[in-house]
């Protein structure tokens, strides 16, 4: 699917209907343009980024690729190239899926480009444009901040719940830890690492946006991807303190794990302790000797099984005093 727009300052935005009108409105100084290629196919992609706006092989390419590709920005002069990874808000947390999104930023055009089903970003802003006009007016960076914007906000509510799921994590290893708690935990660090890595880059391409850098980012607009930045940053100290407390949470129940262990393993061990002279006093007693020692007396068998009560009782208290159980 292709959407193109031309926004000017001032004036609602302009849909654009044939493709061949893009020549003409890029020679325009009046305002720029916005080219969306959405769940973009190879003709789509060759017909506009190749042929239209003739961009470098290795930025199509990049588009092109199905595999997962780290966030960055090239330099080529004339524009930059911009990868950046959204969150797909239909997935669920323990299985969160990326989205990758590709800028092309101009002097006076912006072009997006994703070959998924979904981008929520774009089409948030795209419906934004309608409204507000101050993205018209500031120049296509200033779109491109908008729609990074959007893309770095969606992160929030992964985070968030990540915290409400190590909350109750935390608090069910330390009342009574499962199995299931474990698998939890280790799903939620998987996450967490995961995460780390696509915010990682993406940070470090809004630090170089926001340092006047670029010729296609206007000095006014420095500002903007400076917030996006801080906002990365304080999401990745949110992911170091999550995972932080993930690990303490894995140690936690390591550690319950192994001293429930223990308490089973000394009370087996105390039991064993227990019956291990009982057993011999009665085996003793049991062997096919003719002449055994009261064997033949009226009251041996109760004798007997007071002595090993007595001895039992002795052991339990002799323990006891010892503090073992």
């Amino acid at each position: 699917m292709l959407r193109i727009a031309y926004l000017q300052p001032d004036k609602a935005p302009q849909t654009i209907k044939e493709i061949t009108s893009i020549r003409e409105l890029l020679s325009s100084t009046e305002g720029f343009l916005w080219v969306s290629l959405e769940n973009a196919t190879d003709a789509e992609i060759d017909l506009i980024l190749r042929d239209i706006f003739q961009f470098h092989p290795l930025a199509i390419e990049d588009c092109q690729s199905i595999g997962y590709q780290t966030s960055k920005i090239d330099d080529y002069s004339d524009y930059i190239f911009i990868i950046a990874h959204a969150i797909n808000p239909n997935e669920a947390i323990d299985n969160f899926e990326t989205l990758e999104l590709d800028f092309f930023l101009g002097m006076n055009y912006l072009v997006t480009c994703y070959t998924d089903e979904i981008m929520p970003p774009v089409i948030n802003t795209w419906k934004l444009i309608q409204k507000d006009y101050r993205l018209s007016q500031n120049g296509p960076d200033f779109l491109c901040h908008a729609i990074l914007d959007a893309l770095v906000d969606d992160y929030m509510p992964i985070i968030d719940k990540m915290e409400s799921d190590v909350e109750w994590l935390e608090d069910s290893v330390l009342e009574k830890p499962k199995s299931e708690t474990l698998q939890c935990l280790l799903s939620l660090k998987h996450n967490i690492m995961s995460l780390r890595r696509i915010i990682a880059p993406q940070r470090e391409v809004m630090n170089r946006l926001s340092r006047n850098e670029f010729s296609q980012i206007d000095r006014q607009s420095l500002i903007y991807f400076r917030d996006i930045y801080d906002h990365l940053v304080r999401i990745q100290d949110l992911t170091d303190i999550i995972r932080d407390i993930v690990s303490g949470a894995l140690d936690i129940y390591l550690n319950s794990t192994s001293l429930r262990l223990n308490e089973i393993m000394k009370a087996l061990t105390i039991v064993s302790t227990v019956f291990l002279p009982l057993s011999f006093i009665t085996g003793a007693f049991g062997m096919n000797f003719q002449y055994i020692p009261g064997a033949s007396a009226k009251l041996g068998f109760y004798i007997t099984g007071l002595i090993l009560l007595i001895l039992g009782i002795g052991m339990l208290l002799y323990f006891k005093k010892r503090r073992w159980f």
